[in-house]
């Protein structure tokens, strides 16, 4: 299984005002440009790491995932939540010729944990002898900050924050995260049983 990042957070998406506000900084920086770009940068590894965390995809982006074969011919559990809109599924053979499958075939099943794929019939349709699937899908709670969860962006917030202030001290954090941020991610915590089996 891969999973491919096809399209990034724009930088307007960026909750940078109240990043700057959360930090209590003013606005007349001697560098500022330079100032913006690094709290950017702090911004964005902070949501890649709570994302990482919990497997929530916080600012709507596009995901192409490619499969050898399906979990299971009745589903495909698909990684990260939630899903939107799932664009197209492809069976892809060995000589690269690609057949889309009519979405009269499958259905998404919305999930808050676990969204998955499944068959509007009995089974979906065999992956090709060498080939792969490859699902392309919109996930994400939307492409304005102001839909993000509370909790998973004050979590961002604290995190990134963290990085800020502690971005001369590079390993202070290799221990983990903050316990305070944490304490906000845990109810949105993936929770996998029988060694991630389960669809």
């Amino acid at each position: 299984m891969m999973l491919i990042e096809q399209t990034a957070v724009p930088d307007s998406a960026l909750p940078m005002a109240r990043f700057r506000e959360h930090l209590r900084l003013g606005s007349g920086f001697t560098e500022e440009g330079l100032q913006e770009a690094l709290l950017a940068a702090f911004l964005r590894a902070a949501i890649t790491t709570i994302e990482g965390r919990t497997g929530k995809v916080l600012l709507s982006r596009r995901y192409l995932l490619m499969l050898e074969e399906w979990r299971t011919d009745e589903a495909q559990a698909l990684p990260i939540a939630p899903v939107g809109e799932i664009l197209s599924v492809t069976l892809v053979d060995a000589a690269g010729r690609t057949f889309p499958l009519v979405p009269t075939l499958w259905r998404l099943v919305r999930d808050q944990h676990r969204p998955k794929l499944v068959p509007r019939g009995s089974v979906l349709p065999a992956a090709p002898e060498d080939g792969r699937i490859e699902i392309l899908f919109e996930a994400g709670f939307g492409a304005d900050w102001s839909v993000v969860p509370a909790d998973l962006a004050q979590a961002v917030m604290l995190l990134a924050a963290d990085y800020y202030e502690n971005r001369y001290e590079p390993g202070l954090g290799a221990a983990g995260l903050p316990r305070a941020v944490t304490g906000l991610i845990e109810r949105w915590r993936t929770v996998r049983v029988l060694g991630g089996g389960a669809v």
